[in-house]
């Protein structure tokens, strides 16, 4: 069964590039406790892909500040990840890294998380995975579309407001804006106050 909503996130166990060398034995379960954002991507030395991976490092301080860890992961093997990440940005590679890259040679990583294409790469799918390890939120793009850095974190600041306060966030909701709580007679106040404003 893949990945869902609300469901405990598959746990794995394989081989990813952290810190320019060979972790064979990475594991996602052992970031209980944190939050992650797992995405996939379709290969290593591509057009779209390194765009977003470098996007996701040169914000990686506002994951951490919400104490979440980013994880990539493709089909490509940790040699190919570790080229890729040495390869200067303007040659099309990564630069450098900040966060894990995982080799999922195998190709039973992105299978399990329902993003495997027939053709044997993934799509562009986002995990937010919360400190108990269940999946909050999915999103999956087409292989042409490039994935929103921003979007993700607005999901992580409404799944921790939700915990903190009970309250649950409306569409468009970023950080600091108005919320709803939960109930016919307690949501009014929010309705109310959004219709006086149009």
């Amino acid at each position: 069964m893949p990945a869902l909503v609300q469901k405990e996130t598959p746990d794995f166990t394989a081989t990813a590039v952290v810190d320019e060398a060979f972790n064979n034995k990475f594991k996602l379960s052992d970031y209980r406790g944190k939050y992650v954002v797992l995405f996939f991507y379709p290969l290593d030395f591509t057009f779209v892909c390194p765009t977003e991976i470098v996007a996701f490092n040169d914000r990686l301080q506002e994951f951490k500040s919400r104490g979440a860890e980013v994880i990539g992961c493709s089909i490509d093997s940790e040699f190919s990840h570790l080229a890729w990440i040495q390869t200067p940005r303007e040659k099309g590679g990564l630069g450098g890294l900040n966060y894990p890259l995982v080799a999922d040679i195998t190709k039973k990583i992105s299978q399990d998380y329902g993003v495997l294409l027939e053709g044997g790469i993934a799509l562009r799918g986002t995990f937010v995975i919360d400190q108990k390890g269940v999946v909050r939120a999915i999103t999956v793009h087409d292989l042409p579309l490039g994935r929103s850095v921003d979007e993700t974190l607005r999901v992580i600041d409404a799944l921790q407001h939700f915990e903190k306060y009970g309250e649950v966030c409306p569409a468009g909701w970023t950080k600091g804006a108005a919320t709803i709580k939960p109930g016919v007679k307690e949501s009014k106040a929010y309705f109310e106050k959004a219709a006086a404003k149009k």
